[in-house]
């Protein structure tokens, strides 16, 4: 018995956890967004007045409350947490001065929990505001409209739906979300004419 208490003694004065504390976590869709959405910001700009912002932090708001409604458990991703199903969000943003209208559009690169390619999902919206009026919260509603566009065509993808229903097979290993970076983009689905910039 002494041995047992000196061993965990020593043990947690080296900081070792079990192997299981190490295990990713799992969700019913895991989230990522390029870290440099997070660091560079973006302009949009009017006539006499900028506006800089950075993409992530209303993009990840909006993402996490459209699926998270529609799809189940949401978690962002922290490089190692695996998921039913894996997206990728790549985000933009226009701003025309001439119409007072904020363009956004949301693409969603859809994959199984495995890495498989399930879609590509693109949808945009619109909203009218002026760029030197609460711009943060007409760029937040612009990006949450678009989202829940994607998401709507997410719901009718039967093969999206049956991913988030069985999982990952045994017969397959789970991909950690971090290898969505270096992964293909998926054949286009559902496509909407858009914008390009």
């Amino acid at each position: 018995m002494k041995k047992h208490l000196i061993l965990l003694a020593l043990l947690s004065l080296f900081n070792f956890s079990p192997a299981w504390a190490d295990a990713p976590e799992s969700a019913d869709v895991v989230l990522y967004i390029n870290p440099l959405e997070y660091k560079h910001p973006v302009k949009l700009w009017q006539f006499y007045y900028d506006y800089w912002y950075t993409q992530g932090p209303p993009v990840e708001r909006a993402a996490k409350t459209a699926l998270g409604e529609a799809l189940g458990k949401v978690s962002m991703c922290d490089g190692s947490n695996i998921g039913k199903v894996l997206v990728r969000i790549v985000p933009s943003m226009f701003y025309n001065p001439h119409m007072t209208t904020f363009y956004g559009k949301i693409r969603a690169d859809v994959y199984t929990g495995s890495g498989k390619p399930l879609g590509t999902f693109i949808n945009e919206a619109s909203r009218v505001g002026f760029l030197d009026v609460a711009p943060a919260e007409q760029i937040g509603a612009t990006y949450q409209a678009a989202m829940q566009n994607v998401v709507a065509q997410m719901k009718e993808n039967a093969a999206l739906q049956a991913a988030l229903k069985t999982g990952v097979p045994e017969s397959e290993t789970s991909t950690p979300c971090s290898m969505l970076m270096v992964l293909p983009p998926p054949k286009m689905n559902n496509l909407l004419n858009t914008f390009e910039r």
